[in-house]
């Protein structure tokens, strides 16, 4: 039975070439970089789909027709906001405001991401009020709160190393749970001894 107070939001981007992963895609091209990022939206969807909570994909553009994310499981949402800091910010304002008390936001292009630590975060709810997912390139995989809190996602310079210590600098005073670091994929050197993409990149 789900958690109806429990709600992850996935936010990702339709996967258009070109659009995409496109700091991966300087390296290995537009195609390569589409196509791992399409295996990302796949490992994201195995990873979700049996979770006890309202899953929630929010997408960059439009929302996906007979797609990956099966409507029986996952509500489809669209982002709205200038940037990304408001777009997630209106995302956990639209969950709160439909009753729910635990939200966590996660990417859809994270493959150190598991089921298992997306449980642990929600777990971690039961004595804190914030968790948070430190990423090696000093942003966050994962955001959650039980009350929001505006100014996390205010006055930061969004795919930059700052993210994650203005986050935590916000977090000081709060009770806040942090998870173990994972590795973000934004760039060649992020893949290029993992073993899973080595297919993707000799095309």
């Amino acid at each position: 039975m789900l958690n109806r107070k429990n709600l992850l939001l996935i936010f990702t981007r339709n996967p258009i070439l070109g659009k995409c992963k496109t700091r991966l895609a300087a390296s290995i091209g537009d195609k390569n970089a589409l196509d791992i990022y399409k295996f990302l939206l796949l490992h994201t969807q195995n990873i979700t789909k049996d979770l006890n909570v309202d899953k929630w994909v929010c997408y960059s553009d439009y929302i996906g027709e007979d797609d990956i994310w099966n409507s029986t499981h996952y509500t489809k949402k669209l982002q709205h906001g200038i940037d990304l800091g408001e777009r997630m910010a209106n995302a956990f304002k639209d969950g709160f405001e439909e009753g729910y008390e635990k939200i966590i936001v996660i990417g859809s292009d994270m493959y150190d991401l598991d089921q298992k630590e997306i449980n642990a975060a929600f777990n971690a709810f039961d004595t804190h009020d914030y968790v948070v997912g430190p990423a090696l390139d000093g942003g966050y995989y994962l955001l959650g709160m039980k009350k929001l809190m505006p100014q996390l996602f205010k006055g930061k310079t969004w795919g930059t190393d700052t993210v994650l210590n203005n986050t935590l600098e916000h977090l000081r005073d709060e009770k806040f749970f942090l998870l173990s670091p994972k590795n973000d994929i934004d760039h060649y050197d992020d893949i290029k001894d993992i073993a899973v993409f080595k297919p993707f990149l000799k095309k």
